[in-house]
Parts: C-alpha cells; structure tokens; sequence
C-alpha cells in the first residue's frame, strides 16, 4: 500500500480523497494555487505545497509543478480527483515515468475514452450498442453524406469534448455548414482540437450511467446505475441512484453489459460508462467513458456502501478486489443535489466571502463541502460549493429527506441556486420520475 498520496486537485474532491488516506493509514499531501492558501483540502492535509498562482494553467494544470511538488514530499502516488488533469493521458504516463503512480486507468486507455469517436468505436467492438454515427468528418461533402444517412435531427459532437463544448443540435441541411464551422471553432478553443463528428440526435433522452471497479488482475463488477439527466449547460444538477427509468431486469442486463465491455478492453480503476436512454422506445446508447471518479460517487456509495475512494486506491495499489458481484448490494435510494455558487435563473458565477452558512444534517444526510463560514469563493475555478446527499427507503422517502435538507440549509454572501432545487421538488414531473436531459 502507498504511504503517501499526493492529491493533484482542490475544493471538496480533496478533502474527500484526503479522508480516504487518513481512514486508511497513509500520508496526504494537498497542492494549492496562491488563491486557495486558506482551503479546507490544505488545512486537513498532513503536509501542503504551494504549486503557483490563481490561473489553473499556471497552478492545477501545471504537470511540471505537480510533480516537483510529490517528489519534494516523497509521495509514491498522486490522486487527480476529478476534473483538471484527471482524464489527462498525458499527466498519467509522466507519473509512471517518473516513478509515481498515477491512481486511475493506464494512459492508454485514458486517451482511448478522450477521443470520443475511438472510444464509440471500442465500446461498439466490446459489444455495447452506439447511436448512428459517422467518424471525424473533414469535409462538408463528408457532413452532407454522414448527416443524408443518418437522417435529421443530428448532433455535431467534438471528438475530444465534453461539458457540451463544441456541440450543436442541426434539424436542417441548410444550417449544417454553418454550425459544423461553429463547433469545430469553438472545439479548437476549448481542447485544442478540431474534431468533430455526428450523431443521431435523440429528442426525449435520459441521462444513465454505470458504475464499475475494476483491479488489474481481470476482477470487474458494478456498482448500479445513476441518473443524471437533471443539467443545465450539459452540466449535471441532479443525480440519483438508481435510475427512475430501469426495472430491476433492465438495471441487470445494461450492468452486465458494461462489465463485459470492461472486460474486453482492459479496463483498471474506477470507471463510469455513461449512456443516452431513448426514453421513446427504452434503448440505452453507449455515449462516452469518464475513466476517473466522478462528482457524484456519493449517490453510488450511500446506496452500496461501498467507499469508492478507498478502493480506487486499494486496486491503484494492485491489491485484488476481493469479492465479486454477488457482495454487492442495492439499498434505497439516493439523490443528490449540487449546491453551486451561480445565480439561479442565469447560472452566471457569484464569487465572493461566505457570511451565513448552515449546513444540514440529520438520519439519511450527507453533505460533501470545502466551505465555511467567511471562507471566500474564488472567481477562477468551477462554482461547486457543495454536495447535499440524501438516502431514503425508495425514491419518495430520498425525496422528502433532500427536501428537509435544502429547507435547513442557508448559504449568505455569494448567491446560490438553492432555489433552484427548492422549486425543483415541487414539480409534478420531475416527483414522478418523469424526466430528461431538457
């Protein structure tokens, strides 16, 4: 086992993988950019390095600094968390050259599931089924024929993308030149790369995810199925697990699918094969692969009670999982809600000094957060304030908890989209489990 990680991250995912190490007897180390002296991820580290300046480019993104700063503390591993350098192949091959383990997937397969289009490609191969598609399209005569066989509407999708950069809906031939230049330019900027491809748009679609762990010794299973459908900007709001729109003999043949398909590419670490359900006909498609942990492992491990951090590090480590599928066990529901620092109607940023905080707490409440009272939200980096978690009996007790949760919690200073959720708990929709990524 390791004896000291250094966490290459901030904000709550920080202090929950430092959790993790304390819980497990090993030393942590905590990065920080000069705006982020004062966090709760450094104060709770055994040691602390500072690795530069606000801008993440010259902080969190920067490889050299990272590692200069775990070979000064002697770390033998870095956990990236999630986000920044997390699905970086790159970062993961100059950790196991310079001697370090990188606690994720080979940088191999973190560069397969980066490129969108090699990953569909792969996942088909491995036996999961994928929208109609077309491969990197060069050429408008390309688009013209990928978009007249695939039928409108269709979806421009960036092949080295996410969070929606890069992505535009087409229900025409006359508006397809004009967004492909859109979203090759806006993909160029966001990933410095171009890429683009197509797919069968899906109007009605759900957001479904699998969860798995796998150790490098051909161990894989699953740990169920999230929804994350509730998004603004293809950014997630709301997650649960498990999803409203599987029964119990769906769950089990989509999860069995996904350990197949690890299995066949090699998959080690933690995982999530997210898919798009067609909620017209009940057809999941495979959309892409987030080889990390993910922002809402929370939902997973308060229905299974599985803690996902430890073991990530236990296989990172090259232990072997130990149990199989059958030791892993669904138990109620759970629903989370991400508390952001962002106007609730526009979701524009609101930084600034935390003056008020209650946080709730209560049977069937967690809370996963970096903040504190006169704590100051930082302008440079993502607005996630906190993770408010609720687990119930079933979905309506999960319901009812969350509500009691957001009711009791108060965050001054900066605004919040707590009334957003608030609202969100009164819609008839969203109480029935009737619900999409619109």
């Amino acid at each position: 086992m390791f004896e000291k990680i250094l966490v290459a991250n901030r904000g709550e995912i920080a202090l929950r993988v430092i959790r993790a190490c304390r819980d497990m007897g090993i030393r942590s180390v905590a990065v920080h950019s000069a705006a982020d002296a004062d966090a709760l991820h450094v104060r709770a580290a055994d040691e602390s390095v500072c690795i530069g300046p606000a801008p993440s480019r010259q902080s969190y993104l920067a490889i050299p600094a990272l590692i200069s700063a775990a070979e000064v503390t002697g770390a033998d591993a870095v956990h990236p968390g999630y986000g920044f350098l997390a699905e970086s192949a790159e970062f993961a091959d100059v950790c196991g050259k310079c001697g370090l383990t990188f606690i994720g997937p080979p940088a191999a397969i973190i560069a397969m599931m980066g490129d969108k289009v090699r990953a569909r490609e792969a996942m088909q191969g491995a036996g999961l089924p994928i929208l109609e598609g077309s491969g990197v399209l060069e050429t408008e005569t390309a688009l013209l024929a990928a978009a007249a066989r695939i039928g409108f509407p269709v979806l421009l999708k960036a092949s080295a993308g996410g969070g929606g950069r890069g992505m535009k809906i087409v229900d025409s031939k006359e508006r397809l030149a004009t967004a492909f230049s859109a979203a090759r330019a806006e993909a160029l900027a966001a990933f410095g790369n171009p890429d683009v491809y197509l797919e069968r748009y899906v109007a009605r679609a759900r957001h479904v995810e699998v969860q798995i762990l796998a150790d490098r010794h051909g161990g894989v299973v699953h740990l169920f199925e999230r929804e994350c459908s509730i998004q603004r900007r293809h950014q997630k709001l709301v997650e649960e697990c498990p999803s409203p729109a599987l029964d119990a003999e769906a769950r089990r043949a989509l999860c069995a699918r996904v350990v197949e398909a690890a299995r066949r590419i090699g998959y080690q670490s933690l995982g999530t094969v997210e898919f798009l359900y067609d909620a017209e006909n009940g057809q999941s498609f495979f959309m892409e692969m987030n080889p990390r942990l993910q922002v809402e492992h929370t939902v997973t491990e308060m229905v299974t009670g599985v803690d996902l951090v430890r073991e990530q590090i236990r296989v990172a480590a090259g232990e072997p999982l130990g149990y199989g599928q059958e030791a892993i066990a669904m138990r109620g529901w759970a629903i989370e809600a991400r508390i952001n620092a962002e106007d609730p109607v526009t979701f524009a940023p609101s930084p600034g000094r935390i003056t008020a905080l209650r946080l709730p707490g209560g049977p069937g409440v967690r809370v996963d957060t970096h903040i504190y009272e006169q704590y100051v939200v930082p302008p440079h980096y993502d607005s996630l304030l906190a993770k408010i978690v609720a687990h119930g009996d079933d979905r309506a007790h999960a319901l009812r908890r969350l509500g009691r949760a957001l009711h009791e919690t108060i965050v001054e200073g900066p605004r919040t989209n707590l009334d957003l959720f608030r609202r969100l708990l009164e819609n008839a929709d969203f109480l029935r489990g009737d619900l999409d990524t619109k």
